[in-house]
């Protein structure tokens, strides 16, 4: 039985048509994808399916009884000083504050009025049943193993959607409803939401623009286009076909009837003769082809991204020789040394705080190490996405955020008129004009990157450049990033993103320590991988080993047991061929590293990623074995 049906959707935003008769039914256990672009009516969705917003007219069925929750994708908590209990309790409404202060004096020395006051909490809570809840609170915190007394605002934004996830899952809603919910999350929080969401039993649907999140979990897409809203039974993959031959279809429609209306209104338009003579029902057909052409709503247009580009770096951009870095006793970086050239592209990967910014701004100079030594290339223009957010005045108008009073600017020597230039940008005159704090996130972060791209740079710096963008405008952005003549600096936490750009990846593994590897985030996963796999197998090479000690012991048996023939030739050939082995990785590694590497066919360039993968599995498991027989 449906859990939700939407039908005869109708609602504007001022002149903005947002849903024109559109439909949607929600089934129980689907995992739907809402995809659109930006501001094309997303959020207004999921207020109108909890019922916290009423649209202009349709009909919306609800299950009896079917409760919806929604996980916001602002996370605008009233008092910033409010427990994780009182904030997850509120998901229950009246009852969670009841809850929630009664928490609060027990875990307190009440006094003589406390305790008044928690007999008639108390008494509220056993009438409506509330035992019941309070464990259910209860569960959910710990399930997402968070603390019940600490501080919003000791928390950092990751462990913030936590709680926010845990307010919405405390009432057990049917539909679980989730606005952006990999905003500031790292990889390692990433990867656990997906989990939880795996293993929540109910309906969701939720909102996102990460790729590989996208393909993990849905079940089926929904795109909202144009006020319509069209399903598709596939993966985010197979999605993509599905839409590319739709859009074709349409295109191909459309031709044929604006074919059909030019050979009407040259008919209309004949001698005084065809007049007299002409059919009125020909006539009143071609006036409602007049309107179903003035009705129809064309697919939005793509930004066009152009980066300004600078005279050249040298060849050397940054040589860090081992650096370290230390504040406040803790250990961000410890004896790096690496080699960052002229159109590398190295992403930063590695959990929220453990000091991704800090090492960009060693790189960049901004900081000084503690230890070693930093040695920048010459003639760097390094563009900032990230300092970008500290001037952008919400009250300020985005054409004189961008233009900075100017009427043009100049962008790889041509002069540009500055609203043809936000017109790059999905910018029509009228939202140029409009003030930074009345813009959706997807258009602010369309701002940004309008201030990047007029800047001359041939260093690019971009920590988080994807929040907030949508589909096409992303993909654009990777495509521009990969063609980039100069070097590009990444943080990101979207897995296919850094993928698409990254050359190289410095990955944090903690304590300071930071590791280099050729690839993107298949590369670096897939050795996280081996080093947990060898670190089982270490494990339990070193239980098996004391236990066959023990029982070599008590039997009077000390010595080990001596290998076989075969066993002894296998391993005095295991230093020459992991040597081999390395020599291999050696030169293709030093291949990889030149910028002309990347500039030659998408297939070779594969093809080597994809033998230096297997020569550096190959070198692991001679390893593995050499460890073993050596043992």
């Amino acid at each position: 039985m449906s859990l939700l049906r939407v039908t005869q959707l109708q609602h504007h935003i001022g002149q903005q048509v947002i849903f024109d008769n559109a439909e949607l039914l929600l089934q129980p256990g689907e995992r739907v994808c809402l995809l659109g672009r930006n501001g094309s009516g997303k959020s207004t969705l999921l207020r109108i399916v909890d019922g916290s917003l009423q649209a202009d007219s349709g009909d919306i069925w609800r299950k009896p009884g079917l409760v919806v929750s929604r996980m916001e994708q602002t996370l605008d908590f009233a008092d910033p000083e409010s427990r994780v209990y009182e904030v997850v309790a509120g998901g229950l409404a009246e009852l969670g504050a009841v809850l929630s202060r009664y928490h609060e004096l027990a875990a307190s020395a009440p006094d003589a009025a406390g305790l008044k006051e928690m007999e008639r909490l108390q008494a509220e809570i056993e009438s409506a049943d509330g035992w019941l809840f309070q464990q259910r609170i209860d569960s959910v915190i710990s399930r997402l193993q968070l603390d019940p007394e600490a501080p919003l605002s000791a928390l950092s934004g990751g462990w913030l959607r936590r709680v926010s996830l845990a307010r919405a899952l405390v009432s057990e809603p049917d539909v679980l409803l989730l606005d952006e919910p990999t905003n500031h999350l790292d990889i390692e929080g990433i990867l656990w939401l997906e989990q939880a969401i795996m293993s929540f039993s109910g309906c969701v649907l939720f909102v996102s623009h990460d790729r590989a999140l996208i393909e993990k979990l849905s079940t089926r897409i929904v795109e909202l286009d144009r006020g319509h809203l069209r399903s598709y039974d596939a993966n985010y993959s197979r999605y993509l076909e599905l839409r590319e031959q739709f859009l074709k279809a349409e295109a191909e429609q459309a031709a044929l009837f604006d074919k059909r209306l030019a050979e009407e209104e040259v008919w209309i338009r004949q001698g005084i003769k065809a007049r007299r003579t002409r059919n009125e029902g020909r006539v009143r057909a071609l006036e409602q082809m007049r309107r179903e052409r003035a009705a129809r709503r064309e697919v939005g247009g793509n930004a066009k991204l152009t980066v300004n580009v600078a005279e050249q770096t040298g060849k050397i951009v940054a040589e860090l020789t081992d650096v370290s870095y230390q504040i406040g006793g803790k250990q961000l970086v410890n004896g790096l040394s690496t080699l960052i050239c002229r159109g590398d592209k190295v992403a930063l990967i590695g959990p929220n705080g453990v000091g991704k910014t800090t090492l960009l701004k060693l790189i960049l100079g901004e900081l000084d190490p503690t230890g070693g030594k930093v040695r920048q290339g010459t003639k760097l223009n390094i563009a900032y996405f990230d300092q970008l957010r500290d001037r952008l005045d919400e009250n300020q108008r985005v054409v004189d955020i961008v233009g900075q009073g100017r009427d043009s600017i100049t962008v790889n020597g041509k002069d540009r008129h500055i609203m043809s230039y936000l017109s790059d940008f999905l910018f029509t005159p009228e939202r140029a004009r409009s003030h930074f704090g009345v813009l959706s996130g997807g258009e602010r972060a369309r701002v940004q990157l309008a201030c990047l791209f007029s800047q001359p740079a041939n260093v690019l710096v971009m920590d988080e450049p994807t929040n907030d963008l949508d589909m096409d405008t992303l993909d654009l952005l990777e495509s521009l990033l990969v063609e980039f003549s100069g070097t590009v600096l990444l943080v990101s936490h979207d897995r296919s993103f850094v993928d698409s750009v990254a050359s190289s990846c410095l990955l944090f593994e903690g304590n300071g320590v930071i590791s280099e590897h050729i690839g993107g985030y298949t590369d670096v996963a897939a050795y996280q991988r081996r080093q947990a796999d060898q670190a089982k197998a270490a494990a339990a090479s070193r239980g098996t080993g004391d236990e066959t000690k023990s029982n070599a012991v008590k039997s009077g048996q000390s010595k080990p047991k001596k290998l076989s023939y075969k066993d002894q030739r296998e391993l005095d050939g295991l230093p020459a061929k992991i040597e081999a082995l390395e020599a291999e990785i050696a030169v293709l590694t030093e291949r990889a590293g030149q910028p002309e590497f990347y500039q030659q066919d998408g297939a070779l360039v594969a093809a080597a990623m994809a033998e230096l993968s297997a020569l550096q599995e190959a070198l692991d498991q001679c390893m593995e074995r050499w460890l073993e027989l050596a043992e």
